[in-house]
């Protein structure tokens, strides 16, 4: 069945979908921020990089729990961290997150 008065090029449409792969990927990205805590992480690490212990300190976690949550954020290429010493680093992987959480606020203001 379609619409009565619409004309849309289905096939085209079809043609122009992106794989089953890549939309579950895409999917699997944004589940990422669907987390609090992990969008509390994002939020600190726009201000600064830091390690697991001070960014439990800012969020008033567990050193634990913020570990299980930058694990996630690490897998999913939001965060990266670099060796200082003997502590490890955590920041934004890169600009798009931040401009991916922006257009987030943004969409939430409208």
């Amino acid at each position: 069945m379609r619409c009565r008065n619409m004309k849309r090029p289905i096939a085209e449409i079809r043609k122009s979908m992106p794989k089953d792969e890549v939309l579950y990927d895409l999917a699997e990205f944004f589940k990422v921020f669907g987390d609090t805590t992990r969008a509390k992480i994002i939020c600190v690490l726009f201000r600064s990089s830091l390690c697991v212990n001070d960014i439990a300190s800012v969020l008033g976690m567990t050193q634990s729990s913020v570990s299980h949550h930058l694990r996630v954020l690490k897998t999913s290429r939001i965060v990266k961290h670099q060796r200082a010493g003997k502590e490890i680093i955590y920041s934004l992987d890169d600009e798009h997150i931040k401009r991916i959480f922006d257009e987030g606020f943004e969409h939430g203001r409208e």
